[in-house]
């Protein structure tokens, strides 16, 4: 059985770390790389860098940082935002992250996901999914959540897995930031309908959050940012508190 991962995630505008409520509102939440040192000290199992407006602004990646935070850290680095060919994701692991995040670029040119996992193996590469319920279903949303697609969540998904993805980060844009607990229903629906490791995202406000989305769903992961960066749950609490339920985390 795959031992569950608590991942850390930054997201990046304009070189800092910010945070907002359903993708919108951002604020300050503090200095990337002095949170990178501290997730990696408490114990994350993984750190996820996603560059929320590389995609609006048409801009690459800040490799630049990427690079300074990922000589912070020995856990696996997860980076994300304005990715869209194989050089992209060449650079960006040549400066040091281990997995690149694609999401935009993937709904747009699902072919980039096939091309991707045969360049660098599946393993390496995560399709990020932005999904809201809205008009009776679930759709995905892209460019930062700004704009709706004509894709239902649950095929997309499974397109993804097929196409070559070796994970899948789902964030409900519809919990994001809101501290009102994961949602549940769209990640075990995900979870239980590809073959591949699901993080759930958006949402989490509590221990017993984490607790809900790992009992609850298939899901092999789970992130959260706010809480964390402003110390409203300690991730070695966190573990503590999981670990004595019996759920198996790394």
């Amino acid at each position: 059985m795959l031992k569950k991962r608590i991942i850390s995630c930054l997201d990046i505008k304009n070189g800092t770390t910010v945070k907002g409520i359903n993708f919108e509102g951002l604020i300050n939440a503090g200095d990337p790389i002095e949170l990178a040192k501290r997730y990696e000290e408490e114990g994350a199992d993984e750190l996820v860098f996603l560059d929320i407006t590389a995609t609006i602004e048409e801009r690459k990646t800040f490799a630049d940082l990427v690079k300074k935070i990922a000589k912070e850290l020995s856990i696996p680095f997860t980076v994300g935002g304005g990715i869209s060919t194989v050089e992209d994701v060449r650079k960006l692991l040549e400066v040091g992250a281990d997995k690149i995040s694609i999401n935009s670029s993937a709904v747009q040119n699902p072919q980039l996901i096939s091309e991707l996992a045969k360049e660098f193996g599946s393993q390496c590469i995560v399709v990020a999914i932005d999904t809201k319920y809205t008009n009776n279903d679930d759709w995905v949303h892209i460019k930062g959540g700004r704009e709706i697609t004509g894709l239902k969540t649950l095929e997309w998904a499974k397109k993804a897995a097929e196409s070559g993805a070796g994970e899948i980060l789902l964030t409900s844009m519809d919990g994001d930031g809101t501290k009102n607990g994961f949602d549940v229903r769209i990640t075990k629906l995900i979870a239980e309908n590809v073959n591949i490791p699901v993080i759930a995202s958006g949402g989490a406000g509590k221990i017993k959050d984490f607790e809900s989305v790992f009992n609850e769903t298939k899901a092999t992961g789970a992130l959260a940012a706010s809480i964390f960066h402003f110390g409203e749950v300690k991730i070695q609490d966190l573990k503590s508190e999981l670990k004595s339920k019996n759920i198996a985390i790394r």
